[in-house]
């Protein structure tokens, strides 16, 4: 007997306010980045009505202007019209930044201190993190969070080109897909809700949304007459983003990783620089994991790793292929030992992380993106891990 169920994948548009947040948090670790690599960055922001807070701990040679970088990310965002409360010309910026730690700093830097393991850099917390792939997608992501994903890209292409001059920055996209013995068949629903100015009409919105967005980017083998689409189900949404909700960085893990596909270990990305394993060992996790579903050795894995901070060796490794594995998972977990290294200091060199990238992984996902930069995309270890497991 087949086994069915119906999985769901939000994502969510860069006018979303938590979105706001992550976006002028990982455009102040670039500014940082891009002047001293070195910067230790931890930045979180709060936006709500016309109030930006950029609060955090950052240690740094760079010279920032927090006011202006916050202004330029949310005018890149669209948040620019007559009636915005929430304006790039008019918020309000608070900077409430200090420095890191030095409790925290001396685990981090490659020296020795007194009641540290090692000398090596340690990671900068304790904690866990997943990484995940599988063959469901071109990008071997998960189908519900890719697809929910493209829409909300396609969305945000067509209001910056102009498209259709009623849509605001503020969106939400979320896909339901049928599985049948593991494998996406159909979708049976699409939901989109969009921010628009005030003077349009839902019937119009509706017909729109359907025939220039879904139908466009969501594959027509995968709809039928049965889907869903529920496109702005209040039937009104003209006041949104930071005047209509609480924006704070981080608070949207799942729509940055797996859309619950897979699992997740808690921290935000958003705001740290490559020194917090919430960030950099999450892109290395997906790195490990797209590399051995990419090299043939299972059709879904997930790795979960573990850190104590100030310590440079992850205490656990763990790889799960969910019975997919032509091997067994111990195999591939040794293997994996064979071809990566999970010290801090070791991810940041094999993944070429010190550089400003990070504004780049900010919307629509972390994983799952075809762009050179984002380095733990590369499928370049297929041909070792092939090796190591025979």
């Amino acid at each position: 007997m087949s086994k069915r169920f119906i999985f769901s994948s939000e994502s969510v548009g860069e006018g979303h306010p938590d979105k706001v947040c992550d976006t002028i948090s990982d455009a102040v670790l670039d500014a940082c980045l891009a002047q001293d690599k070195h910067s230790r960055v931890a930045c979180e922001c709060y936006a709500k009505s016309n109030i930006v807070i950029v609060g955090g701990e950052i240690t740094t040679k760079a010279k920032l202007d927090f006011v202006a970088i916050a202004r330029e990310a949310i005018r890149e965002i669209g948040y620019v019209h007559d009636d915005d409360v929430f304006h790039a010309d008019k918020v309000f910026v608070m900077n409430i930044v200090t420095k890191q730690s030095p409790d925290i700093s001396q685990g981090v830097d490659a020296r020795a201190a007194k009641g540290k393991k090692k000398a090596e850099q340690g990671a900068g917390d304790q904690g866990l993190m997943f990484g995940y792939a599988c063959d469901e997608t071109e990008e071997l992501m998960p189908a519900p969070i890719m697809f929910a994903h493209r829409l909300g890209r396609e969305l945000t292409r067509i209001r910056k080109a102009g498209g259709a001059k009623w849509l605001r920055p503020d969106a939400k996209s979320q896909v339901s897909v049928e599985y049948v013995d593991g494998k996406p068949t159909r979708v049976t629903n699409v939901v989109v809700s969009t921010q628009h100015a005030a003077d349009v009409d839902h019937e119009e919105i509706e017909r729109f949304i359907i025939k220039h967005v879904i139908k466009k980017v969501i594959p027509a083998t995968m709809l039928n007459e049965d889907t869903l689409f529920l496109i702005n189900p209040t039937g009104r949404f003209v006041v949104g983003g930071p005047q209509g909700d609480t924006g704070l960085t981080g608070r949207k893990i799942i729509v940055d990783s797996y859309g619950g596909m897979g699992r997740h270990g808690g921290g935000a990305f958003s705001g740290k620089d490559p020194s917090k394993v919430d960030r950099s060992a999450a892109y290395m996790g997906r790195y490990v994991a797209k590399n051995i579903v990419a090299a043939g050795l299972a059709k879904r894995c997930e790795i979960q790793f573990a850190y104590a901070i100030g310590y440079p060796d992850p205490v656990s490794v763990a790889v799960d292929t969910f019975g997919t594995g032509v091997v067994s998972d111990e195999r591939i977990t040794d293997a994996v030992g064979q071809v990566f290294s999970f010290k801090p200091a070791d991810i940041i060199k094999q993944l070429n992380l010190l550089r400003p990238i990070y504004s780049k992984t900010t919307n629509y996902g972390h994983f799952g993106k075809n762009d050179p930069d984002l380095t733990w995309e590369k499928t370049d270890k297929v041909k070792a891990l092939k090796k190591a497991v025979k």
